[in-house]
């Protein structure tokens, strides 16, 4: 028992050491899906389709990436579907998707 507790900090705190670009992008993907399920429940499709280009012009064009991304889509959908959490106003999801644009785009720099 006394192992399970650092082992469990080391595991939440590892993806949020500099340097782990592919812990940083899976991340920023999850978050990106997550925002984009609850914009779907919301019924916010401006913002759907903004959370869903930034994935598409910003993250490689790869099965781990899209399957990523959907499945944070699909976990939000159905858990603010659950109406336990009021949706958030469109000001509000609009700045956490900027929020996750940025830490996409960080994540995955454009080559130059």
């Amino acid at each position: 028992m006394k192992i399970v507790a650092p082992l469990l900090f080391l595991s939440l705190a590892l993806p949020c050491i500099p340097g782990h670009a592919a812990d940083q992008g899976s991340a920023a993907v999850t978050e990106l899906g997550q925002l984009n399920g609850i914009a779907l429940a919301c019924q916010q499709p401006a913002l759907v389709t903004r959370a869903r280009n930034a994935i598409v012009t910003t993250a490689p064009k790869t099965r781990d990436i899209g399957e990523t991304f959907e499945n944070a889509t699909n976990a939000a959908y159905l858990e603010q579907g659950k109406g336990k959490t009021p949706c958030p106003d469109g000001a509000t999801l609009a700045s956490r998707i900027a929020a996750g644009e940025k830490r996409l785009q960080a994540a995955f720099p454009k080559a130059q």
